[in-house]
């Protein structure tokens, strides 16, 4: 998951200006971290979201920041390279929009999860155009 934006920037035409690429890394940076924070917090035995947050405040902020600017640099490099279906797109950035929003108003934690299916929904959208697009010459 971390660097799926990757492979979809490398593989879908048109292809994205350098803003996609780097988007697509910082992406990729963030959810590796996010990754390790689960590694961590099973090493550490911090049984709940809110004591590994306490522990990891603002690197953990940080890096959610990052993912979100990284996830919308790619979308809008894509919307620009006129990436099809472009509804899955604007479903992954509603996704993070969601999240975002969600990070900066009091909720429950479970509501982040609607976000996280948005933008997973968008993202297995985009793939399979990937495994359903007709290529130039493919006849």
């Amino acid at each position: 998951m971390p660097w799926l934006l990757l492979g979809l920037y490398a593989v879908y035409e048109p292809r994205q200006n350098l803003l996609g690429l780097i988007g697509a890394g910082l992406y990729g940076v963030a959810f590796t971290y996010f990754a390790h924070t689960t590694l961590y917090a099973i090493a550490e035995g911090i049984p709940t979201y809110e004591a590994l947050w306490s522990r990891l405040g603002t690197l953990y902020t940080l890096h959610g920041a990052v993912m979100v600017i990284g996830g919308f640099l790619f979308v809008w490099s894509a919307l620009l390279a006129g990436w099809r279906p472009r509804w899955a797109l604007l479903l992954f950035a509603s996704g993070l929009s969601l999240n975002l929003l969600l990070a900066l108003i009091p909720s429950p934690d479970i509501l982040q999860t609607i976000g996280s299916a948005l933008r997973n929904s968008g993202l297995m959208a985009l793939g399979g155009a990937i495994l359903f697009q007709r290529r130039p010459g493919a006849d």
